[in-house]
């Protein structure tokens, strides 16, 4: 049985990747044009994706570090963010809730304006209201 060698792929080959790959360029072609598998593809566009170019570190363990990796700054930064874009998401949902509420009154004042009117006898009838012609 022979152990299979473990490849290493250098960062700006895989950054080069990434960058054909957001460019549009299917992953299955360029998996086979570059002779990686699929999903190492798909995992560093992830990686890219979630911490920029800095996620596409070389091979090997990633050193511990305590909290899942972020440094308490960073940690508190996204949380600070993660809470400020809720509150506007938040605010911008009570925005649609009342546009909803004002044009759901302007449809139904409009339905009992168009009932009220009276209905034209023909040509040369009078319109249902008054012109304001001085």
């Amino acid at each position: 049985m022979s152990k299979r060698k473990r490849r290493i792929f250098s960062r700006e080959l895989k950054l080069s990747a990434v960058q054909k790959m957001l460019a549009g360029e299917s992953t299955k072609v360029l998996s086979l044009e570059l002779g990686i598998a699929a999903d190492h593809l798909d995992r560093w566009c992830q990686q890219f994706r979630l911490y920029g170019a800095e996620g596409l570190r070389k091979a090997g363990r990633p050193r511990k570090q305590a909290g899942g990796g972020l440094d308490p700054l960073e940690r508190a930064k996204r949380t600070k963010d993660l809470e400020a874009a809720r509150k506007y998401i938040a605010e911008l949902e009570g925005k649609v809730g009342q546009q909803q509420v004002e044009l759901d009154f302007f449809q139904q004042a409009l339905q009992q304006v168009r009932e009220a009117r009276r209905p034209s006898d023909g040509a040369g009838a009078t319109a249902s209201t008054r012109s304001l012609k001085r």
